[in-house]
């Protein structure tokens, strides 16, 4: 079992962050079967090539999968940290736990369907997809579907942030009985902050495909090339802030040490 091997080789531990939970729970085993479902579901439309042609037109789907992929592990080593460091088993964890299995499941065909229409489209490979029953079609007719689209991931995506949101503040208002030090206590904060702006840029991103018009699902889209510059200078932020943080935590143990 992979979340077993990355505890036991102690994956996801910065040695500043005390883990709470080094077992696996019922709720992390059905987390990682969710997940599992999920990958699976992300291939299971792809029949095993019969011709080389046929081999070629599978491959295009490649990157679509792969970029699907890497942000379901995203999300699932995410929810991964989360139980490592908190080791919460209450009711609200769960309920919210199971909340963000459905979103992931509900938006497993959306999310492929996104990535492949923008590969497609940037790499030039068209729009057309052929059919079951053999016919062509293509996979977008207008600029009103592309802003349905997008609205639909981002639905999907403030979806998700927004119960990393709930989960990370339900751990901080546990923080006196988990006994959360003062670095935990910022990394907490700091990965609420980090939900709520991916949170922010998806709710931008719907205002976009609502209210933008023509150009409504471009704009929707492009929203998210914001993500990496934002992510980007509030880590350079609270990367100070946590130094300074540091050096006092420190200076703490330090004298703890000398004291004792």
């Amino acid at each position: 079992m992979i979340r077993e091997t990355l505890i036991d080789k102690g994956v996801g531990d910065n040695k500043e962050f005390r883990w709470r939970s080094h077992e696996i729970t019922r709720i992390e085993g059905l987390s990682d079967a969710v997940f599992g479902f999920a990958v699976t579901l992300l291939v299971v439309s792809l029949e095993v090539p019969k011709t080389f042609a046929e081999l070629m037109e599978a491959m295009r789907g490649f990157g679509a999968f792969a970029v699907c992929f890497t942000l379901l592990i995203l999300v699932w080593f995410t929810q991964y940290k989360f139980f490592r460091r908190y080791g919460l088993q209450d009711t609200l964890t769960v309920v919210l736990n199971l909340v963000l299995l459905f979103v992931v499941l509900f938006y497993v065909y959306p999310l492929k369907f996104v990535f492949t229409f923008l590969i497609n489209n940037f790499t030039g490979h068209g729009l057309g997809v052929r059919l079951a029953n053999g016919t062509e079609a293509n996979m977008i007719d207008n600029s009103g579907q592309v802003a349905t689209l997008m609205l639909i991931f981002s639905i999907g995506y403030l979806a998700v942030f927004a119960l990393f949101v709930l989960l990370y503040r339900h751990a901080y208002g546990k923080r006196t009985q988990l006994e959360l030090n003062e670095l935990e206590v910022f990394d907490t904060r700091k990965d609420i902050q980090e939900s709520l702006l991916n949170v922010a840029i998806a709710a931008v991103s719907i205002g976009f495909a609502l209210f933008g018009g023509k150009r409504g699902g471009g704009l929707s889209g492009m929203t998210y090339m914001v993500c990496p510059i934002v992510m980007t200078a509030h880590g350079m932020m609270m990367g100070k802030r946590r130094k300074k943080i540091e050096e006092r935590f420190g200076f703490k143990e330090r004298a703890v040490l000398e004291s004792s």
